[in-house]
This record gives structure tokens, sequence and C-alpha cells, in this order.
């Protein structure tokens, strides 16, 4: 029997249990389907991710509170002002490298208007190390740092919020009940399904923040190196500036490929276990596939013996067999794959979940669904082909 024969073959017998062969498929099509949105998903969180922190801008050095363990409980910050001016002078020329920040979550208030924000205090050089621009008004000072003054930039969503149409630079706002003045709108960054949103923020002098939260510390301090082969140097020095009053376990300095690093790994591990759990399913249909197989073996088994009987080799049943079950797990695999695609790219446009349809995902689902065919399959078909034909005769299935 050629290829083209077994083929006829095997379409016809399951053309001849149809709801059968369906209900076998429907498995296999679920546990692709699965596969397929579940790692794009883990994908799409990925590619977030990365996206914001690169967002930051480039050659950045960053000194976190804690030993650096992303697993354990958050660490108290030791940083103050003094750091980060400190800082700057070790780092020396250009002035403006080094920034700091506090951070604290508030609710905002303006001409009747109210929302919860981020309100980061910030030091004069922050927009110039992450690389963010004002759209109208002015940035914040050294006046306004010297003085603790009381004026505010607004992110571009938190403007709408409060303010609607209206400009709001030179109008007031309440943060925790404390007038500032705004004095300038940041250019939209756009939203992010991860983290704070930067468009949902309220930018303040670093210490109006401190007097407002009644603290004296600074939660993180950025540095930008003049190139990327500066990182190393940069990362170094700021070390050995925080080395001199912290211990080690108080702070960590961590590059930007420290933190992507860190945060991919995490996220592929996130991924490979969304992808394992939907495997389950595709296993469950693989199971089915097989139990299906041989129940058809034991129905057929007079057509074997018959087919035998007539110079039928032990090789023809068995390909029929094998084939049919590939047959099964590979439409089912397709359909399930297309489906996957789809409801991607529908969690993708309409939901807050990001969703990436990589090209090694495809080819996994498609490959894996077929293989599956092939291993569930050989029993069954062995077992077919291994059939006495006289045996196979005397029986009354």
């Amino acid at each position: 029997m050629n290829g083209r024969e077994a083929l006829r073959v095997a379409l016809q017998a399951l053309g001849a249990n149809r709801m059968r062969s369906a209900l076998t498929t429907l498995g296999v099509l679920i546990g692709v389907f699965a596969v397929v949105l579940l790692v794009a998903i883990g994908q799409g969180a990925r590619d977030e991710v990365t996206g914001a922190i690169e967002g930051l801008g480039s050659n950045l050095v960053f000194a976190l509170p804690g030993d650096g363990d992303f697993g354990a409980a958050p660490a108290r910050s030791r940083f103050t002002l003094d750091d980060v001016d400190e800082a700057g002078r070790a780092l020396g020329p250009p002035e403006g490298r080094v920034a700091g920040y506090v951070v604290g979550g508030e609710a905002v208030q303006a001409e009747g208007e109210r929302t919860s924000v981020s309100v980061l205090g910030v030091t004069t050089s922050y927009l110039s190390v992450v690389t963010r621009e004002v759209a109208r008004g002015q940035a914040l000072t050294s006046s306004d740092e010297l003085t603790g003054r009381r004026v505010a930039l607004l992110g571009a969503a938190t403007a709408d919020a409060l303010f609607g149409d209206r400009d709001p630079v030179g109008r007031e706002l309440t943060i925790a009940g404390i007038r500032f003045r705004v004095a300038g709108v940041l250019e939209q960054v756009g939203g992010q399904p991860f983290g704070p949103d930067p468009d949902r923020q309220v930018l303040v002098p670093v210490t109006a923040a401190q007097r407002l939260f009644g603290t004296d510390r600074i939660d993180a301090i950025f540095v930008r190196a003049e190139s990327n082969t500066a990182i190393p140097a940069d990362a170094e020095a700021l070390d050995r500036v925080l080395g001199e009053r912290l211990e080690s376990s108080e702070y960590t300095v961590l590059t930007q490929d420290d933190i992507l690093g860190v945060a991919g790994e995490i996220l592929q591990i996130l991924t490979l276990v969304l992808a394992s759990i939907a495997g389950i399913s595709l296993l469950v249909g693989g199971v089915g596939v097989s139990n299906i197989m041989l129940v058809s073996v034991s129905e057929r088994t007079r057509e074997i013996g018959l087919r035998k009987a007539l110079g039928a080799r032990t090789r023809d049943i068995t390909r029929q067999f094998l084939l049919e079950a590939v047959i099964l797990t590979g439409v089912g695999g397709l359909v399930g794959l297309l489906l996957g695609i789809l409801l991607a790219r529908v969690v993708a446009a309409l939901g807050p979940i990001p969703a990436t349809v990589t090209g090694w995902s495809v080819a996994l689902a498609l490959g894996v669904s077929i293989a599956v065919g092939v291993f569930f399959g050989v029993w069954p078909a062995r077992r077919a082909g291994r059939l006495d034909p006289v045996e196979a005769l005397r029986r009354d299935g």
C-alpha cells in the first residue's frame, strides 16, 4: 500500500466516525489553543516589562535599597540627599548626571476633581537623567529644590483627570491637603500594564516631598553614564560612595542590563510555567487519542484480519492507524493554533494584558501536536499491525 492509498483509507475510516473523530480532535485543539495563548501572554508580559525598563533611558546605573534579592521583602531605604550630592561630586562632570527621588501614593485634588496618583519628589536633574520632557510650562529648578517650593509637574493623564481641556499651568492643586502650584505638564509617555503609570504621576521638588511625607529618605538614586563603556566605572564609583556610609546589605548598585536580566529570567520562568500548565491539557488530549485508537482497533479487528489475509503487510496496517492518529492531532493542532493566535490578538487589542505570539511558540504547538499523535498512536498502530489474521477473522467485533 502506497502513501496515497494509506491516506485515503485513513480519511475514510475517520469519516465513518465523524463525531468520535471530532471529539478526539477537540482534546488536542484545546491543548494547543491553551499553549499558544498562555505563552503569548507570558511573552507579552516579558516584552512590556523590558520596554518599561528600557523606557527609563539608556546607560543608566541604579542604586536601590536592600541586598538585591528580588524575592525578599522591600528594604527600608537608608539613602539621603547627602548621598545624591556626594555621588554627583564623586562622578564628576558633566553636572546633572545624578538624580534621586522619593515616592508616595497620594490623593490629589483640583477644581472639584480628585484622583489618586504616584507623587515623586525629585531632584532637579531627574528629568534629564530619565529623559523626560516638559510639554507645557517649565521644569523644576534648583531654587525650587533648595527652598522646598510647593510647585508641581503633572503627568499627561493626571492633568487630563484634574483639569480636562483647561490649561493647568499656573493653577493650584492639593496633594494630601497641601496646596501646590502647577509649573508644567510632562509629555505623554503611554500607560504600562506593569508598574506605575508614568502619565499618572505628580513630580514635586524632593525637599517639598520629604516635608509632605515626613521623611528625609531617598528611595533610589539614578546615574546616567556618558556612554555604554562608562557604565562599569560609574557603577563602581557609586558603589564606593555609598559604601563609605552604608553596609553592603543596605544597598545594591545595578545597571539596566542587570535588571533586564533578572526580570527576563523571572518572566521566562513564568512563561514556561504557563506553557507547562497548558501542556497538561495537551497530554490529556493525547491520552484520549490513544484510547480512541485502541477502541478503533478493537472495532475493526475483522477488517484488519481480512486485509492481512488479502496480502496487507504488518507495516501497512501499522502505518494506516498511525496516520489516522497523526491526522486527528494535526487537524486539532492547526485549528487550536489559529484560535490561539486569533484570541491572543483580541486580548492584545482589547484587554489590559499584553499578548505576543512568537514563531517558536507556533512551531512548538504544531510540532508537539503532531508528536502527540505519533507518540500516542504508536501502541494502537503496532497492536493493529501485529494482529494474527486467522485470530482476527474469528472474532465477532
